[in-house]
């Protein structure tokens, strides 16, 4: 026999040895050991499960995302917390977007429209459809972005931080827009006040 011949009996001979042994185990009765048990088989629960019950099996959760995660899409952590002292850190906070382009402009634009003229008006005057001159169902008017020297000079990290936590009547816009977003129509507000100059 040639040594090819050899070769070829040893390899089919190893290789049936291998596969009896390999079917032969009970692999059942001794699973293999898993790294981290809690990825790999989860927990059977109810969809709709309360807190109360997920605390009553020992399962920490609370439906909220680990502090300091950034959601998909976002890329600009706000670290700073809604209180008076957050408030006041705001304003050392830079607008991290650069200038906007003619495009971005029109972008930012149209959502300071859909989510800002309804009260702070189209002129960004405090004169929007909700209050209407004192006419409409809201009493107290809203900022005057433009015309007001309080909030021309604001800084761009307070106004942003307004948005993202609301401040007196106007209410978080943190779940309608993204930091992107509020951070484009930061510029928008800014470029409206720099023009009336």
């Amino acid at each position: 026999m040639n040594l090819s011949k050899y070769i070829f009996i040893i390899l089919v001979f190893t290789g049936s040895i291998l596969f009896s042994i390999s079917c032969g185990s009970d692999y059942k009765s001794k699973p293999a050991s898993t790294y981290m048990p809690d990825m790999y088989v989860s927990r059977a629960l109810e969809t709709y499960a309360s807190l109360d019950y997920l605390h009553e099996q020992g399962i920490s959760f609370d439906y909220k995302p680990v502090e300091g995660t950034i959601k998909r899409g976002d890329y600009f952590p706000y670290h700073l917390k809604n209180d008076e002292e957050g408030y006041l850190k705001s304003a050392e906070v830079k607008n991290p977007l650069p200038q906007l382009n003619e495009k971005e402009v029109v972008e930012a634009e149209r959502l300071y429209l859909i989510n800002c003229g309804i009260c702070h008006g189209t002129a960004l005057d405090g004169n929007g459809p909700l209050y209407k001159s004192g006419e409409g169902p809201y009493i107290a008017k809203p900022a005057t972005l433009v015309g007001d020297a309080k909030y021309e000079s604001m800084a761009e990290g307070t106004m942003y931080h307004s948005m993202l936590y609301g401040k007196n009547l106007m209410g978080s816009y943190a779940s309608q827009l993204s930091a992107k977003q509020r951070w484009m129509i930061v510029h928008y507000i800014k470029l409206k006040q720099s023009q009336k100059k």
